[in-house]
């Protein structure tokens, strides 16, 4: 069977509602042809564009293929208008899907598959085939998988891959941590399992962006890899970061105390500046840690009252 007609294969009927939100800036080019082949994969959804402000007739072009349109006056990030597109929606599943046409809809059938036998999540996880990636952004790709897991202890996999079907009535819980910029696929998988939600991964190969021109920068992704690092060692479990860290300075501090006693100034009780540096830094680490332990666990808390 050949790609396109697996493409055009609708998925099976599933027991609940769909939207498809696919936030879109500049997209014009190729937003047509992205809600032509999700209509085909999901005949009966509801699919929405929320248009972030484009410069070009991208809300036209969405609207003229038939899908529902919801414009911002001003550019607010990918983030808000995934934000705007699931307050919006009117399905119990919200599927979210880029516009520019690396998302495979072969794929809806086994997303929302999983979905029907109770995930309340799962995730387009893609594999190293991916095309168009390098090296290096698998290599981070890899590394924010890791410590998302550490922060959470669980297993994730493809924590920015922003192809995933939620159900919109959990994810109401947790958008407010949401992110306007790009980091939002990273809270939203975080937070449902940090909460104790289900999360599931279906493993998808990515395609070449359809034509357009691509934002990703080096220097700007490698900025934005470290603010995504530190948002969610902040919102998920600041401790697990900070409590081997102040251990490691309070190691420090007792070797540089003995290297003091024993070789510098042999046997005289001496305490170096090094050390009570690193002895104070470590309890100020570790009370920083603890007081964001506590307040990312008032981010959770609602949903057991």
């Amino acid at each position: 069977m050949t790609t396109d007609l697996i493409e055009q294969t609708p998925a099976p009927q599933a027991p609940f509602t769909v939207t498809v939100v696919i936030p879109a800036y500049n997209e014009a080019h190729g937003i047509a042809a992205v809600v032509g082949r999700v209509r085909a994969a999901l005949p009966d959804a509801e699919i929405m564009v929320v248009d972030d402000c484009s410069q070009d007739d991208t809300a036209a072009q969405a609207r003229a293929a038939g899908a529902r349109v919801a414009r911002h006056p001003l550019n607010r990030g990918n983030g808000a208008a995934v934000k705007t597109g699931i307050r919006k929606a009117t399905g119990d599943v919200v599927l979210l899907m880029d516009a520019d046409g690396q998302m495979d809809p072969r794929y809806i059938p086994a997303i929302l598959g999983r979905m029907a036998e109770g995930f309340d999540m799962v995730v387009g996880a893609r594999s190293r085939n991916t095309q168009g990636d390098n090296l290096a952004r698998r290599l981070g790709n890899h590394a924010l998988d890791a410590l998302g897991g550490y922060l959470v202890e669980a297993p994730v996999l493809d924590l920015t891959s922003g192809y995933r079907a939620m159900r919109r009535s959990v994810i109401m819980e947790f958008i407010h941590l949401l992110p306007n910029r790009y980091s939002y696929p990273t809270t939203s998988t975080l937070a449902l399992i940090k909460g104790g939600y289900s999360v599931d991964y279906v493993p998808i190969e990515g395609q070449r962006r359809q034509g357009g021109q691509s934002g990703q920068k080096l220097l700007k992704n490698g900025v934005r890899f470290g603010l995504i690092i530190l948002r969610i060692v902040s919102l998920f479990a600041p401790l697990r970061v900070y409590f081997p860290v102040a251990i490691a300075m309070q190691i420090l501090s007792l070797i540089s105390f003995l290297i003091s006693f024993f070789i510098t100034d042999p046997l005289r009780f001496h305490l170096p500046n090094s050390t009570v540096g690193l002895f104070v830094g470590s309890v100020i680490i570790f009370m920083f840690g603890l007081n964001a332990e506590q307040i990312a666990a008032l981010r959770f808390q609602r949903r057991e009252e």
